[in-house]
């Protein structure tokens, strides 16, 4: 499946001549993925995870995501991953499949050139493809200026603030929540069997 670029990119980021590729990920981008994600975790407030995963633990989580039939994509430009993003259940209770929470990140250095914005795009319609309904933003740190502009320019809204939520780099950080209505959202019940 090929990612549709939304009009409203920025020309940079959605010529195609960049080499931008947004595609399912697999096995062999684990390593790539970790590399990302342990940035992130080190360097970041993006995540409050604070010691870095083994690749094993991401293959295990992404594992989990996949057998869930929710899609974790990667970004490559040039032919090297730079970022990644998925979706998983909000919560584990059944009540909550149809309500996916987001994540994105991105290479140091990636931030700005439109890869996220491309990410969540292909994101939210795999996401609407799977029958989701509504999609969560929980977003570390409400100085994450990045994400916060990502996730408003495709369409969603502030819902609220979990003030002073985690410790992080010997600091409080906000979690900021936004919301996003995928598909028919809450105007229909899901399919039969769903």
């Amino acid at each position: 499946m090929s990612t549709q670029i939304p009009n409203n990119l920025p020309s940079s980021a959605s010529n195609q001549t960049l080499g931008i590729t947004i595609r399912p990920s697999t096995e062999a981008d684990l390593h790539a993925i970790q590399a990302i994600y342990a940035a992130a975790v080190l360097h970041g407030t993006g995540t409050f995870e604070t010691e870095v995963p083994e690749v094993s633990e991401m293959a295990r989580r992404r594992s989990e995501v996949l057998g869930r039939q929710l899609p974790w994509l990667v970004a490559e430009v040039g032919g090297q991953v730079q970022g990644y993003a998925y979706a998983n259940y909000f919560r584990p209770r059944l009540a909550y499949r149809f309500c996916v929470e987001d994540s994105i990140y991105l290479a140091p250095g990636s931030q700005g050139q439109g890869l996220g914005r491309l990410l969540l795009a292909e994101l939210m319609a795999r996401c609407e493809q799977a029958g989701a309904r509504q999609m969560l933003a929980v977003i570390g740190d409400s100085q994450n200026l990045g994400s916060l502009g990502v996730h408003k320019a495709l369409g969603f809204e502030h819902s609220g603030v979990l003030k002073s939520a985690g410790w992080k780099f010997d600091r409080w950080l906000d979690v900021v929540m936004m919301q996003r209505q995928l598909g028919q959202g809450d105007r229909a019940a899901p399919e039969q069997g769903a």
